[in-house]
Order: C-alpha cells, then structure tokens, then sequence
C-alpha cells in the first residue's frame, strides 16, 4: 500500500502529520471501521455529503490511499485524524480501514502536532483561528503560551481569533477564499451583522480592495455618529437584500435610506450614457 503525505484540507485532520517511521515501525494496521469512535477534541462539525460520496466511490475503485490516525481507547480506538476518510469508509461499506496507531503519552496528543503544523504550513485564516481557540479553551493555553509556542506576536493571535466573531455567512466567505483575511478583519466589530454580511458580499461581487472595504465601513460608522439621535439605527435585513437585488438588476450601485417607514433611493450613475440606459429601463 502507498501512503501519501497529507495534504492541506479542511478541519483538524489537515493539521496533523502522519509520520512514515511510524508505518514502517509497526504501528500501522488495519483495524474494523465500527471499533473506531470520533475523537471528542474534534472541532470541525460540517461535512460535505457530495464530497463524501466522491470518496466512498473512489474507496470502493481504488481503495483508501492514506491511513488514519488513531489512539487507543478504552474501548477500541479513538481518531486524531482523518474523520473524512473513516465517514466515507462506512459509507462505501468498508470493514476495516487503514490506520497509524499512536501510543498516549503525557502530554495531550493533539497539543504538539497542531503546534507543529501552524509553525510550518499555509493554513486559511479560519483554520489558524480555530486551532488557536482548540489550544485555549480545551488545554488551558493562554494567548500568551499560544503565540510563544507557534513563534507569533500576541496581538496577531488576538486578531486571528477576532475572526471568529464574525458572522457566519462572512466566514463562510473567508474559508472558501472568497474574501481576504484583510477584508474580513475590517468587518470584526461591527455591530449590524446583516450589514457587515452585505458589505462582505459586495466585496466579493465586485472585487473591492481592503481598503474600499475599510472606507465603506468607515463610512458605515460616520453615519452612525452623525444621527441627529445619536443612538444606532438598525437597517431591517429586507432593506438591505432590496438595496442589492437593485443593484444586481439595474446594473448600478443604489442606496436605500430608510427610518420610520420612509425614507429615499439613490440610484448613481457614472455617465449620460449610463443615465440614458436607466431611463429606457423604467420606460421600456
């Protein structure tokens, strides 16, 4: 059997490398799939199903091309990587699965390896994240410890994890390279997170720089400094996906102001031509 070297993927099991002396020290086998439970420290929770299914097949063809990781537990075995694999063995109706058996030791088994890999790959932003947060909150790590052991400053470690603040629907943008770590940490603070989700997707539909999206947010922020009532105005999430299905329709960037049931639209355009092509369409 060959046994490639792991790749960057998603999830923890991206994180952690597969020795080959291990393979070649005996502490590789193939063990039954139902003997194996997932690992509890596992922090990733979302699994593609049509990736998974894409696997089971590939499995059933050509077999499972890189082992698993486990520990042993007190009843069977316990993974430390490679959950995808073991999830589209069962799938593909597989009994038994390859596996690199890892011996406990005192120092929890996760701790070193994700240390080791965040000094050494090109992890995503959100993968950085996540793995810092695994380090603090389920070993007892400080921020501190954290940038100490993985050779960063303090303040870079306090930023990565302000990206787990944002919204869902923007991380989601940033995990799939979408949007940029620089676009998305110009966002972390905002209290309107309908709004910062708007400014996210403009970002990505028209290709925005880091610094237009820190000037709209800025602008964002002027706005809510200069209400005459100087208290926040929340803009209604139907207002916000008006204002961009207006946008995508007529071609051009249109504001909606909105407050106690009134308000106005400004639809901008950017020459006669382009004033010309907006009166046809309201008149067409």
């Amino acid at each position: 059997m060959t046994v490639r070297r792991a790749g960057l993927g998603r999830g923890l099991e991206s994180l952690i490398p597969i020795d080959p002396a291990q393979v070649e020290s005996g502490g590789f086998r193939e063990i039954p799939v139902d003997q194996i439970k997932v690992n509890p420290d596992q922090p990733r929770s979302r699994f593609d199903d049509e990736s998974l299914e894409e696997m089971a097949n590939s499995m059933k063809d050509v077999g499972i091309l890189q082992p698993i990781v486990v520990t042993r537990g007190d009843d069977g075995y316990v993974l430390i990587a490679g959950e995808r694999r073991w999830r589209a063995a069962k799938r593909a109706g597989l009994g038994v699965i390859p596996a690199v058996i890892r011996e406990a030791t005192g120092q929890p088994t996760l701790v070193e390896a994700l240390i080791e890999n965040v000094q050494r790959q090109d992890l995503t932003p959100l993968e950085e994240a996540h793995a810092y947060q695994h380090l603090l909150e389920n070993y007892g790590m400080t921020q501190e410890q954290v940038a100490g052991r993985v050779g960063k400053s303090r303040p870079t470690i306090a930023n990565t994890l302000r990206l787990l603040q944002l919204p869902v629907e923007v991380q989601g943008m940033v995990d799939a390279g979408e949007l940029s770590a620089g676009h998305a940490r110009a966002l972390v603070g905002m209290e309107d997170a309908a709004y910062a989700t708007h400014l996210a997707g403009r970002a990505v539909d028209e290709g925005w720089s880091v610094r237009q999206m820190e000037d709209a947010v800025r602008m964002r922020k002027g706005e809510r400094r200069n209400s005459p009532t100087g208290v926040r105005q929340l803009r209604p999430v139907e207002i916000i996906e008006l204002e961009k299905r207006l946008t995508d329709h007529l071609g051009t960037p249109v504001k909606i102001s909105y407050r106690n049931e009134k308000g106005k639209m400004e639809i901008r355009f950017g020459s006669l031509g382009e004033l010309e092509r907006l009166y046809r369409m309201f008149n067409g």
